[in-house]
């Protein structure tokens, strides 16, 4: 039964370090800013994987509470500075960040881009179904972000609104 529950494990310790992480986590996300675990980049992927590992060293006993702090203190600075370094130098986002690319010109599947994405057509239509598109003649764009995510962009069927090509802004439209 010890796989289960042991006397020697520290629940007490557990549940004091829960509460004190969750503080710690509230104040150095005031500090920093809700950017610290937006999900734009790549290397913000990785951020969140990693405080989600410290948190788990931390709450297992496997580090103490100060490493664990210093560790997520650590992180999240270095989240702030390339946030801050990325808006000064555009080459440093350039070469740190994925940008956009578009996967549907209107009605046109662009499949070399889809290829290159390494995106299925079938996971494609998925995310228009998702976006309630009836027909391919209903979408202006679609793109994959920088996230991962797909956005679906729709042609106004009331024609009120004139598209913003503002909107496709930095989206690469070839590999």
């Amino acid at each position: 039964m010890n796989w289960i529950y042991s006397n020697s494990d520290p629940l007490l310790q557990t549940l004091f370090g829960c509460f004190l992480i969750f503080i710690i986590i509230i104040v150095l996300t005031r500090l920093v800013g809700l950017r610290s675990f937006a999900k734009f980049t790549a290397y913000d992927f990785a951020f969140t994987i990693a405080i989600g590992s410290i948190i788990s060293s931390v709450l297992t006993s496997s580090t103490s509470l100060t490493h664990g702090f210093v560790a997520m203190g650590g992180l999240l600075a270095l989240t702030f500075l390339f946030s801050l370094l990325q808006r000064k130098f555009p080459s440093l986002k350039a070469a740190i960040s994925n940008s956009p690319l578009l996967l549907m010109d209107g009605s046109e599947i662009l499949d070399d881009n889809l290829k290159h994405a390494r995106i299925d057509k079938e996971q494609l239509i998925s995310k228009l179904r998702e976006a309630n598109v009836l027909n391919y003649e209903q979408v202006y764009a679609v793109v994959l972000e920088s996230t991962g995510d797909i956005s679906v962009l729709h042609k106004n069927s009331s024609n009120s609104a004139e598209f913003n090509e503002a909107l496709l802004e930095g989206v690469r439209s070839t590999p």
